[in-house]
């Protein structure tokens, strides 16, 4: 029998995965062979160089890119061979994403941008639903806000927004992707002490890559990427020791 994500505590997981862009002299290896899961409830930091294959990893998890070689899963759904109609249907329900540039709708108010999930993915939000989203924006201070279009909130609201979106659908993991890397220093800390609080207590399942050391440092588990490869996989550490690895990691790969 097929043992699935959930069996084994994992919202997320790739095996042998292998991503090549270009072919012949041209060729660029962004992921070779990396099999890793991310598990449920955890707050999990992907970060490395630039050129390191983090982002690569983070898309290739979230369905955004396929793979040249090796499997996916998202929550229990096997990516590989999905249909684009099917792919899109597996993302929706199951990936909730931030991204640094908050991508919310200009047009819509506060409320509709978070209620987007689902109508694009064409249901109802249920009672239910509507409950817990009543509870995020309470929790996300953005009650005073709803009726507010994008361009009437200040950069950390907006990015509140985004993550109240990303949480409304209650998917299997949430990717983001620099989340604070267009917010200031105090923004950027509530922002990631908010995403540490929805997985510590709603138990959501995190995915964040970053080149922020501080940002790191709010993860419970921290993975390391070079050269296309997990060199290493940690847990809680501090900022400093975050930018001691990463010191590390890039001038290793400047000596090799």
């Amino acid at each position: 029998m097929e043992i699935t994500s959930s069996d084994m505590g994992l919202a997320a997981r790739v095996a042998g995965l292998t991503k090549i862009y270009g072919s012949g002299a041209s060729a660029v290896t962004a992921l070779d062979d990396v099999s890793v899961g991310l598990r449920a409830g955890q707050f999990t930091a992907i970060i490395g160089a630039s050129g390191s294959g983090k982002s690569t990893l983070m898309h290739m998890m979230a369905g955004l890119d396929s793979p040249t070689d090796g499997r996916v899963w998202l929550g229990d759904a096997e990516l590989s061979g999905l249909g684009d109609r099917e792919l899109t249907r597996v993302r929706r329900r199951a990936a909730g994403f931030v991204f640094q540039s908050f991508n919310l709708v200009p047009v819509l108010d506060v409320l509709a941008n978070i209620r987007l999930p689902f109508e694009l993915d064409g249901r109802r939000s249920s009672a239910e639903d509507e409950a817990w989203i009543a509870q995020l924006v309470d929790t996300l201070g953005l009650t005073d806000r709803l009726g507010h279009r994008p361009h009437e909130l200040s950069g950390g609201q907006q990015q509140r927004v985004a993550i109240a979106r990303a949480l409304a659908t209650r998917p299997s993991v949430i990717f983001a992707d620099e989340p604070t890397g267009n917010l200031d220093s105090r923004t950027g800390r509530e922002v990631l002490a908010l995403l540490a609080e929805a997985s510590s207590v709603h138990g959501q399942s995190i995915a964040m890559v970053t080149h922020d050391p501080v940002a790191a440092s709010f993860a419970d588990r921290i993975l390391v990427l070079a050269d296309g490869r997990v060199v290493d996989d940690l847990g809680r550490a501090s900022a400093e020791d975050v930018s001691r690895i990463m010191l590390g990691v890039e001038s290793a790969g400047a000596s090799a």
